[in-house]
């Protein structure tokens, strides 16, 4: 019959591939949980994306009506400018 050390060493091999198949499901469930991690983080960013657009999108309609009344604001002060030098030069 087979002596101790075969079955010693049947008993071992025995337990390593249990081993080493457990092992390789829970290797698999960490990377499909890790795959899962990614997608939901890849959400968050792209939410975070729209929010920062839509942000600034009234923020530079902001800005340029900004500019539109500071460019109305120098309009007025150089017609005032030119309005001045015209009286100035009726005068002399």
């Amino acid at each position: 019959m087979a002596d101790a050390a075969q079955i010693i060493l049947l008993i071992v091999i025995s337990v390593l591939t249990i081993l080493l198949a457990i092992l390789g499901v829970q290797v698999f469930l960490i990377l499909r949980e890790l795959r899962r991690t990614v997608k939901k983080a890849n959400k968050i960013l792209d939410d975070a994306g729209v929010i920062s657009q839509t942000v600034s999108s009234p923020l530079s309609s902001l800005f340029s009506f900004s500019a539109l009344s500071e460019g109305v604001k120098v309009g007025n002060l150089l017609a005032r400018f030119f309005k001045r030098k015209a009286g100035k030069s009726k005068h002399e």
